[in-house]
């Protein structure tokens, strides 16, 4: 890695190499373990310096700091102007305080919130560094919580309003105005760091068919990813995957110094417990991240209750579908979103509608009848965007499908209509399906509805996504969209519905703007 790319703002920590020549000698507990990487002679980097003596020898202590205080101020200045806002529009919608006023106030309010804001977001892990900052999910969570806890205080000390929406009006203000600073912040430093030359390097620790797999998702980042995979160490005779094999695992500590490694990534849920655990030692000694490539059971595990009293501890795995206050608090964030997404879209609905229905021939809406929940048969509503004999052509283009799996899609597909193409790329043909979702046929957000056709040709393991409503968006769309395989996409469906939570929702729903936008894997 570059120099200039260690000292880049906001990069991951990074060992300085006046700590790795350290003479002290290692604890006792690591010259028991086994040798992974050789003997070291420059110890256990894990052991306290004198911070002065820490400060100049490791520069990312400046970069610390400057991370901290530049999201510290976007985090002021988001709070301060949403609640700034959520008073001024009040102020407009009947006669209320001047802007002066109303800035003093805000400026009243946003010393406490902002304490709040802080505590919160950095309980929730929102200052830490760029690699292991949780994303929009955990800012709407935490936002939630802020709104929550100053609406009791403010309840429990005895303060009386004319209406609460002060809280729910800052809370939707801060969600929209602070999820976007800091979605910009790391844009930009995104960006700055690239320019820098900066990649976090790693190295896939597992079996050939693992390492493939996340070998390949990585790379369907489509250069998006900050990893850079520098080969791979498998346990099991080399596989063919296009990278560099390392060497052996024995071998880690030397390929670590070697490569200029900055994370270990285990690409294998039956890694041996024995190795894994002297792996993460070895790799913790010299300031390497350790992660995981989950597997289907460690997702699983999230929603698993004790069941105590048995002979062996027993886990329970709940069934993964929504059901009393979950449902009621889905489906009225559903409605009431649908419902005031057809005002604000109609416009565009009507737009989009007149377009079709000007330039080719047949209905403006075509009714795709698809599988949804528990497999019953709907008619997903979409502006048209083919030909009238679309359907009847679908068997002729069967050979130049370009899609894995289930999915048939092509991107040069000759049926689509000009009109259509342009609806397509920017996901306007989707609109419609916000009347499906007030109907109670779809949900905002969700496993996205296949057509029959797709729906034929699943697995068995493939069908738990239609355990819940489809949605209009989801995690397919905000991580890649036409560029996973399906296998990878059913995966993001089951890690929606393992950890699905209203901030989830919000944070899919703020992150497919971008996403369309951008047109990534769009076609």
């Amino acid at each position: 890695m570059s120099t200039s790319a260690r000292h880049a703002t906001d990069a991951a920590p990074a060992t300085a190499p006046a700590e790795r020549q350290s003479p002290a000698p290692a604890p006792a507990v690591v010259h028991a373990l086994p040798e992974l990487g050789g003997p070291r002679s420059d110890g256990d980097l894990r052991r306290k310096r004198p911070p002065a003596l820490s400060f100049l020898l490791r520069m990312d202590t400046l970069r610390r700091v400057a991370r901290v205080l530049s999201l510290f101020a976007l985090d002021a200045v988001g709070v301060y102007t949403a609640i700034l806002l959520a008073l001024q529009t009040k102020t407009e919608l009947k006669d209320g305080p001047s802007f002066s006023a109303n800035a003093e106030q805000a400026y009243h309010y946003a010393t406490f919130a902002l304490v709040l804001t802080v505590l919160l977001f950095a309980r929730s892990g929102l200052y830490a560094d760029r690699a292991s900052r949780p994303g929009l999910r955990a800012v709407v969570s935490s936002l939630f919580s802020v709104a929550v806890v100053a609406f009791v205080y403010a309840k429990v000390d005895g303060q009386e309003f004319s209406s609460y929406y002060i809280f729910w009006g800052t809370l939707i203000f801060a969600t929209v105005i602070v999820g976007a600073l800091r979605w910009g912040y790391d844009g930009v430093t995104g960006v700055l760091l690239r320019a820098a030359g900066y990649h976090r390097r790693a190295v896939l620790v597992g079996t050939g068919e693992h390492i493939n797999a996340v070998a390949h998702a990585l790379d369907g980042a489509g250069g998006h990813s900050p990893i850079e995979v520098v080969g791979f160490i498998s346990l099991t005779p080399r596989p063919d995957n296009g990278l560099r094999s390392l060497g052996a695992l024995e071998d880690l500590g030397a390929i670590i110094e070697r490569e200029g490694v900055d994370e270990v990534i285990i690409a294998d849920p039956d890694f041996p417990q024995q190795q894994a655990v002297d792996l993460v030692d070895r790799c913790h000694q010299r300031g390497v991240r350790v992660r995981v490539a989950p597997s289907t059971m460690e997702i699983l595990v999230h929603r698993a209750d004790f069941v105590p009293g048995e002979a062996v501890p027993l886990f329970e795995l709940r069934s993964p579908v929504f059901e009393g206050f979950d449902w009621v608090v889905k489906r009225s964030f559903d409605l009431a979103g649908s419902l005031v997404l057809l005002v604000l879209m109609s416009p565009v609905l009507a737009l989009c509608a007149a377009a079709v229905k000007l330039t080719s021939r047949g209905p403006v809406l075509y009714r795709s009848m698809r599988p949804g929940v528990g497999g019953a048969v709907f008619a997903c509503l979409k502006f048209r965007t083919m030909h009238s004999d679309a359907e009847q052509r679908q068997e002729e283009l069967e050979s130049d499908n370009e899609a894995d799996g289930a999915l048939f899609k092509i991107r040069e597909d000759p049926r689509v209509t000009a009109v259509g193409r342009f609806l397509r790329r920017f996901s306007l043909d989707e609109l419609p399906q916000l009347w499906n979702v007030v109907r109670g046929e779809m949900s905002l957000v969700g496993p996205r509805p296949l057509p029959q056709r797709d729906y034929d040709h699943l697995e068995d393991w493939h069908r738990k996504r239609y355990l819940v409503l489809p949605g209009i968006t989801g995690l397919w769309q905000v991580s890649g969209r036409s560029e996973l395989d399906f296998d990878d996409l059913v995966r993001l469906d089951f890690l929606y519905l393992e950890h699905w939570s209203v901030s989830l929702d919000l944070s899919i729903l703020v992150k497919t703007i971008p996403a369309v936008f951008l047109r990534r894997g769009a076609f």
